[in-house]
């Protein structure tokens, strides 16, 4: 065993910060209202549900994760966000369709008390928004990131936390290459004040909070900390960040799915997916720009885990096909279709066809949970920089510079289990099971 990390102790309060009160971070907050008062155990939630084996299987030693590192309670959480609409966190709830009314109806009063800050909003970066009536207006975007600063301190005053984390829970933006502005924190200050048109509000978001020292998870496929101007001021301050795109629906599946046919070395010919989805990011996602986000997130799956340039026979020439259709009718019931054409002994083809019908907020939602406990707790180790251990949750993992992102679910797993180990002094476990037979 190693020595075990110093951690500072998860005490007092933590405010968890969303940019973007939709359909996902009202589930969220109500979700965790709804695990505090007893209602409905927080499923999905590897950080509340989940179990850590330790040492030997012979040992059974497998305690739940929140008893075996020193996360913050949920008793002990505060939400706050902003949003372009000013509903409150109950409104947008009922807006958003996710939860049955008597679900919300039984946090109703914690829910109606959470109303967004005025956000950081562009219709450049998000175009199929109407009615956005709760907007930061100022001379240049430095301005509004000092915005959102002072909304940051007014929040820790206000409901007197001790530590902040920030997730970003907001509409996916508008594919944009970096910028000049994005190669260095020196120069990403000067975009700031210059206004740089490809400074996207969720950089905005991202830069305000890591100056004051609070870390950032980013659960949409947009350019956000994965610049090396983020990274560069996550060092500098000391602060942990991890992203992008939460991994729900469909792609969840690939990364379950894909490494199980890679490990039969049976091949792929194709793989097409499409998805029908009616909520607010099935309207943002029906414009071409913002669904290039999510298209360029989704892509590179596959690629990664099936390894094509070691495998060309299997996998060197798939044919991969994403779509995403706004169709307003299924509301946050979302629908993926999968059709994989295979191949196997002797070059026979075969077929998988795969049909999930899901709540994208609902998968979310314990994703959004499990980031913030999880950076807050790295915060607390000490631990900067990009974390990668926290790939599990996302479809686009942010990785170091020079490195290919892990995109095998079950890789990802025992990656943040083994991180989990190392941080308490516990032996990592290889699955090696040698010492059982010798």
């Amino acid at each position: 065993m190693s020595e075990p990390t110093e951690i500072a102790p998860a005490s007092g309060r933590l405010g968890v910060l969303t940019p973007g009160m939709g359909a996902v971070a009202t589930t969220l907050y109500a979700g965790v209202f709804a695990a505090r008062r007893g209602y409905q155990p927080p499923i999905g939630s590897l950080t509340q549900m989940g179990h850590i084996r330790l040492g030997k299987r012979t040992e059974g030693r497998n305690p739940p994760i929140a008893e075996f590192v020193p996360l913050a309670d949920l008793d002990d959480l505060v939400f706050g966000g902003w949003d372009p609409y000013s509903d409150d966190a109950y409104t947008a709830a009922m807006k958003a369709g996710v939860l049955d009314t008597r679900h919300l109806e039984a946090v109703g009063d914690e829910l109606r008390a959470i109303k967004p800050m005025p956000a950081v909003f562009s219709p450049e970066w998000v175009s199929r928004l109407d009615g956005v009536d709760h907007v930061k207006e100022g001379s240049s975007k430095r301005e509004l990131a000092e915005a959102v600063m002072a909304d940051i301190d007014r929040f820790r005053a206000e409901h007197e936390c001790d530590r902040l984390v920030m997730v970003w829970t907001g509409s996916t933006e508008a594919y944009r290459h970096p910028s000049e502005s994005h190669l260095s924190l020196d120069a990403f200050r000067r975009g700031l004040e210059a206004n740089d048109p490809a400074i996207a509000p969720s950089q905005i978001y991202a830069y305000a909070a890591l100056e004051m020292g609070i870390p950032f998870a980013n659960g949409a496929p947009n350019v956000t900390v994965d610049v090396p101007a983020m990274v560069e001021l996550a060092t500098l301050r000391g602060v942990p960040i991890a992203g992008k795109d939460f991994k729900t629906g469909q792609t969840l599946l690939k990364t379950i799915i894909a490494p199980g046919l890679k490990a039969r070395l049976l091949g792929v010919k194709g793989w097409f997916s499409t998805n029908i989805l009616g909520n607010r990011d099935g309207e943002v996602l029906d414009d071409p720009d913002n669904f290039r986000s999510k298209e360029v997130s989704k892509l590179g799956v596959l690629e990664q885990i099936l390894q094509p340039e070691l495998y060309p026979d299997l996998y060197g020439d798939v044919y991969h096909k994403v779509r995403i259709n706004y169709y307003p009718p299924r509301g946050d019931d979302k629908e993926g279709w999968d059709n994989i054409d295979l191949f196997g002994w002797m070059g026979y083809p075969m077929q998988l066809k795969i049909d999930f019908l899901c709540k994208d907020s609902i998968l979310a939602a314990p994703l959004a949970l499990d980031l913030a406990l999880f950076l807050d707790l790295a915060a607390r180790a000490g631990r900067s920089g990009i974390q990668e251990w926290l790939s599990f949750y996302f479809k686009s993992p942010q990785v170091a510079e020079g490195l290919y992102p892990e995109n095998d679910l079950f890789i990802q797993l025992k990656k943040l289990k083994n991180n989990l180990r190392y941080l308490m002094g516990e032996d990592l476990i290889t699955h090696l099971g040698v010492e059982y037979y010798e």
